[in-house]
């Protein structure tokens, strides 16, 4: 079940999930502006601002939550050998064009960023990368649109990471699509040098979970 509420003044309302289609739009708190954590309603889940609306997601399921860390574990071993480059995690938050999103995993070119703020990165990320969920409301579909949004805000390369086919698909803003499987690695690509990952390391734990 999904425990809503808003403001503390309002009823709480309980629906069970297959009764809802997500994103669901929420109603924002008094006082709520876009750009400032601080002012973001508390709730058990994931929330972004697109087109205007304030979005609800619920909690990641447990295949979801098992692989974003091998993802981030994938950047960050990576990173260490190029330091000019910053990875960000856990729903990385970006505010781009008034509009505010959080990739799953994403890199930023270090020299780009401003200092530490607590606020949302405001320039767009060279690399987002997303993880399929279980239900259609995350699937390769709503991924690839959401890719869409990162390209339309300036974003180079997407990555989506689909658990269910232990595949991962690399998208550009010029039109590459490739899909990759178990065995492969991915293609270097020329803002990013050097990460060819192999597509297993993004499944590791699920990997070991079975057997």
């Amino acid at each position: 079940m999904i425990h809503v509420s808003m403001d503390p003044q309002d009823e709480p309302v309980v629906l069970g999930r297959g009764s809802l289609r997500f994103p669901v739009e929420l109603r924002p708190p008094r006082g709520f502006a876009p750009e400032d954590p601080g002012t973001w309603p508390s709730v058990e889940g994931r929330l972004e601002f697109v087109g205007g609306r304030l979005l609800y997601m619920p909690p990641c399921g447990d295949t979801q939550q098992a692989v974003a860390p091998d993802v981030i574990h994938v950047l960050k071993k990576w990173a260490e050998a190029h330091p000019e480059f910053s990875v960000g995690g856990n729903e990385a938050g970006m505010c781009l064009r008034g509009e505010i999103r959080g990739a799953d995993a994403a890199i930023w070119r270090r020299g780009d960023l401003p200092p530490p703020s607590g606020k949302y990165r405001s320039v767009p990320p060279v690399l987002a990368v997303e993880v399929a969920g279980e239900d259609d409301d995350e699937d390769e579909t709503a991924l690839r649109s959401k890719a869409r949004w990162y390209f339309d805000h300036g974003v180079i390369v997407a990555w989506l990471v689909l658990p269910r086919t232990r595949e991962v698909v690399v998208l550009e803003p010029a039109g590459k699509d490739r899909r990759y499987h178990s065995g492969e690695r991915l293609e270097e690509s020329p803002s990013l040098p050097g990460l060819v990952p192999r597509v297993e390391d993004f499944f590791a734990d699920l990997d070991l979970r079975r057997s």
